[in-house]
């Protein structure tokens, strides 16, 4: 007896009885050779089934509608003769809930927001030389994550990139650009080689409904984490959102530029929702793909009024595959999860493990947001904080993010000591979470969410913060916060633009601010040059000492912590043996007071690599200390044992 309630569909979506029925892992989506396009779909619930094919992604008579067939598991397909590149198409869809029009979940690209699914061949949609890319290899010792916008990184007028690439995909791959062209000061692609970080992780690139494609851009903006089309680049993006491989061609011209240079690409995925419960996967498939109350209603733990059934099979085999689409085809380098508390741990296993055979998939990076967005109804083990990940490093070193006036170490706070300790070790020593590899944490002050970092100490500091303005106090927290965690074991991660004192004026949450507010501002870069010249000389001074970013327990556990007075933090690294760093030993101090403070230097001798002013220091000559050594106020000190 069919359903008839959300309820009685829930029950027969978790059933064995429907898994057994309806598990397929054949083809799904475009299968495309010249001589004719497979469609196929799974669609268990569909009692009928058409395809409407269009000649453009927008507008424009339907040129032929063809009835799909139903086959085993829960598919339907049909077969098109002859050469279909370039052609677009939808679904008609009559199941118990209606009918409706459905565009591809397996779609690859679209038209305008994604409303039409695209069939492309793409040997002629692939940008030139896109066969000879490979990813950047990237050792450990290298790894720093660097978050941006795909909009934010350029659509500054003064970042020196074409007027028609701004806010776009192919700004990452413009050559020598400088701040208003001046010659002098790098900017985008130009100013990423020269700061030194690995990877660039970009806030959502998949195609997002909060931003409508057909308009211009000038007053739109919105971070991207609502999405419509998984398999899908992002239109806005493009320069022509109308023509569905221009999208494609232009995110494989940006991910091709940054490998170039030696940047992996890290994508920010958000599987964990969709922008509205109107979606593309509700249209094929009501209600399965997402995580339903004992009631049959929505589990709403995204804040979003859904979330995604990842522990149902076909739902399981969505994201993988989706997962895998985009690292075989888009080469990226690795996935930051949104929301990772809201899948199932066997999920996120069974994720990894297809990572890993993809060649050199083992380096392929995956970690994710430690949380969920609300209550769920997910009652398997999530992938949560509980299970590793873990964000104490941010409050502890910087205080709370939900509280603007809550300091941390570097603010002040007292007996937050303690936690800078277990932060250096990645929590490794620290009973604040079960055993782990240090690889496991990552390492960070700021992301898109919340205060950036100079807002945040500035408004610890003032009651009525001046966020413009150059603040010597706060400029050497910044340095302080940066020296604990790019000198801390685990990954390091920070915002785009913290190295330069991003502002967004005091706004926690820009994710549909204003673009000016959220643009990186590249005036700011070269006005506080010398910070960043300071993240430029730690990044190198970590790369320069492997075992920071060892993946191995034994790294934690050789840290020797010195015996300082409060709030004072000291402690010892010993190089491991044959790993090629610079110096036999790192010895690290943090003095988070605004007074210097001397303290005494282990036995030997120790080179001054960093005085919490310049990191750079470790580039020449610099002097050798012995005995006791002064710490400058609010600084990270690091020496290098000769």
């Amino acid at each position: 007896m069919e359903p008839r309630t959300p309820a009685e569909w829930k029950t027969l979506f978790e059933s064995e009885a429907f898994a057994r029925q309806t598990e397929y892992y054949g083809p799904l989506g475009v299968e495309y050779p010249p001589a004719g396009t497979h469609l196929r779909l799974w669609a268990p619930t569909a009692k009928q089934a058409a395809v409407n094919l269009y000649r453009r992604g927008t507008g424009g008579a339907c040129v032929g509608t063809l009835p799909l067939q139903q086959q085993d598991k829960g598919v339907w397909s049909v077969y098109l003769p002859g050469d279909q590149h370039g052609k677009y198409y939808d679904f008609t869809l009559t199941t118990p809930f209606g009918t409706c029009n459905a565009a591809d979940p397996y779609a690859r690209s679209a038209g305008v927001n994604g409303v039409r699914s695209m069939i492309f061949d793409p040997a002629r949609v692939d940008p030139q030389g896109w066969e000879r890319d490979v990813r950047p290899v990237i050792s450990p010792a290298r790894r720093s994550v660097w978050e941006v916008g795909v909009r934010d990184f350029s659509q500054d007028p003064a970042s020196g990139v074409h007027t028609a690439w701004r806010g776009k995909f192919l700004a990452f791959t413009q050559q020598g650009t400088t701040l208003s062209s001046d010659g002098i000061h790098p900017t985008c692609l130009n100013y990423l080689k020269r700061l030194g970080v690995s990877y660039v992780q970009l806030m959502p690139i998949f195609d997002f409904g909060s931003v409508d494609e057909s308009r211009p851009l000038t007053r739109q903006y919105n971070w991207g984490y609502d999405p419509t089309n998984f398999n899908v680049p992002e239109g806005s993006y493009s320069t022509d959102p109308t023509r569905g491989e221009v999208r494609v061609r232009e995110c494989k011209q940006m991910i091709a530029a940054l490998h170039a240079a030696g940047i992996g690409v890290v994508m920010d995925v958000v599987y964990n929702h969709m922008y509205r419960s109107d979606n593309v996967l509700n249209r094929a498939v009501p209600l399965y793909y997402f995580r339903q109350n004992d009631d049959g209603s929505l589990s709403n733990g995204s804040g979003c009024g859904n979330e995604f059934a990842s522990e149902r099979p076909m739902a399981r085999r969505y994201l993988i595959d989706s997962v895998l689409y985009w690292a075989r085809e888009y080469h990226i380098d690795g996935f930051r999860f949104d929301l990772m508390g809201l899948y199932d741990v066997e999920t996120m296993n069974l994720l990894r493990a297809e990572l890993d055979k993809l060649p050199g998939g083992r380096d392929i990076l995956m970690y994710g947001e430690p949380w969920q967005g609300g209550c769920s109804a997910l009652h398997r083990y999530e992938a949560n904080k509980n299970n590793i990940f873990c964000d104490n490093t941010r409050d502890a070193i910087k205080g709370g993010c939900f509280d603007a006036r809550e300091p941390g170490y570097v603010e002040g706070r007292p007996g937050s000591f303690w936690d800078i300790g277990a932060s250096v070790a990645a929590w490794c020593r620290s009973e604040k979470l079960p055993p782990h590899a240090p690889g496991q944490i990552i390492s960070y002050v700021s992301a898109h969410d919340n205060f950036t970092l100079w807002d945040k100490l500035l408004m610890v500091r003032y009651a009525r913060p001046e966020f413009a303005a150059v603040d010597k106090t706060a400029l050497a927290q910044n340095r302080l916060a940066a020296g604990i965690y790019l000198t801390s074991m685990g990954l390091p991660f920070w915002q785009a633009g913290e190295e330069f004192a991003r502002t967004k004026k005091g706004q926690g949450n820009s994710y549909h601010s204003s673009p000016a507010l959220n643009r990186l501002d590249w005036h700011r870069a070269e006005q506080f040059h010398s910070l960043v010249d300071y993240y430029r000389g730690l990044i190198g001074l970590r790369a320069a000492f492997p075992r920071l970013g060892a993946l191995d327990k034994a790294g934690p556990a050789a840290i020797e912590f010195f015996p300082l007075e409060q709030p004072l933090v000291g402690w010892r690294l010993p190089a491991q043996w044959g790993d090629g760093a610079a110096w036999s030993a790192l010895c690290v101090y943090y003095n988070p007071t605004e007074t210097a403070q001397v303290v005494t230097l282990p036995g030997g001798s120790w080179k001054l690599l960093s005085d919490g002013i310049s990191s750079s220091l470790w580039r020449g000559s610099s002097r050798i200390c012995t005995g006791q050594t002064v710490l400058l106020p609010l600084s990270a000190t690091v020496f290098g044992q000769v």
